[in-house]
């Protein structure tokens, strides 16, 4: 729906702010009973008709999710069921990011072209055989789930970006979410719609780079945002195109780096720099700090006396005495 609304295949009245799930079904319920068929044979026609009823029978699962099972060979490899018939007869690519790396072959010949399901069911039917092969052919395949539980791989991001448009509205599918996607400039971004950011103008998109989950936000314009939890006259609210051109010139580059690293080289999340930052600096600290040490209070009889024993040996000392810190 939020494809069709940024279409402008569908409208809402002016000031709207609150939609049912019933008026969004009722939409899109619309939409598909106005396509018409391309081909006009009779074959094609009835063919046609039949994925429009499977359509619309499948609307009222729409609120509560859809039976999606995603093939592992390309972002676009879905088994088909009826659901993905709604987005064949709206011309909506649905992609997913889940792909075997070609250059793990033991892993590409345990999952092969088999679907998530019946992935699964090999790898339990594997650990139950008595070949020795097939178990370790089941362990590969156990082991390629667990280490991609993110439901997005490397190889799979570089596909994604290769294979959707510039400018394209499609449906991105991972942990069993649904989210809309678009190109912009060879880079990834995906519609946010998460309600806590209701209130942020100048949060629109977010960045789909990496597949660890370090994003960052973007306006309506593709411009990075630097206004989140800020009001609207907020320091960094706004600024001079010029000056916000060289920030977006600035983190494309930086995209790009980043998009150039091999795996094991890529950049640290937010947190992680800052751990470390932080670790830096009480290091530095520790180095440059005076060593603690214990000295007796001077009596006015002993004051600028020595005591003769060696530097740095400590004795036993009263516990009415005071002592003095060096901070």
């Amino acid at each position: 729906m939020n494809i069709l609304f940024l279409q402008w295949k569908v409208k809402l009245p002016l000031q709207k702010e609150v939609i049912t799930s019933d008026e969004l079904m009722a939409h899109l319920g619309n939409c598909l009973l106005s396509i018409k068929p391309q081909e006009k044979s009779e074959g094609l026609q009835l063919n046609f008709q039949q994925n429009v009823d499977d359509a619309i029978t499948v609307l009222p699962k729409l609120a509560t999710g859809l039976d999606v099972n995603v093939r592992f060979t390309g972002v676009s490899d879905f088994e088909y069921t009826p659901e993905c018939s709604v987005f064949d007869l709206l011309g909506i690519p649905l992609y997913h990011g889940w792909l075997v790396d070609p250059q793990s072959p033991e892993a590409v010949r345990a999952v092969g072209k088999l679907s998530y399901n019946q992935l699964v069911e090999k790898i339990i039917t594997c650990k139950h055989s008595s070949d020795t092969n097939l178990v370790t052919e089941g362990l590969i395949a156990e082991q390629f789930l667990e280490t991609t539980a993110a439901q997005l791989t490397y190889h799979g991001l570089c596909e994604l970006t290769a294979a959707a448009k510039e400018d394209e509205l499609s449906v991105f599918f991972r942990n069993n979410h649904f989210s809309t996607m678009t190109k912009h400039k060879s880079h990834l971004y995906l519609l946010v719609t998460d309600q806590g950011f209701l209130h942020e103008e100048q949060v629109v998109w977010e960045s789909l780079h990496n597949v660890d989950g370090d994003s960052c936000f973007c306006d309506s314009d593709f411009h990075l945002s630097h206004s989140l939890g800020k009001g609207p006259g907020a320091e960094g609210g706004s600024g001079s195109p010029e000056k916000q051109l060289q920030v977006d010139q600035d983190y494309l580059v930086a995209l790009s780096l980043q998009q150039q690293q091999p795996q094991g080289a890529l950049g640290l999340t937010d947190l992680e720099l800052a751990q470390q930052l932080q670790q830096e600096e009480y290091q530095q600290q520790q180095a440059v700090q005076p060593v603690w040490t214990w000295t007796r209070a001077l009596s006015p009889q002993g004051r600028g006396a020595t005591s003769g024993r060696p530097a740095g040996e400590r004795r036993q000392r009263p516990k009415h005495e005071s002592d003095c810190i060096l901070l």
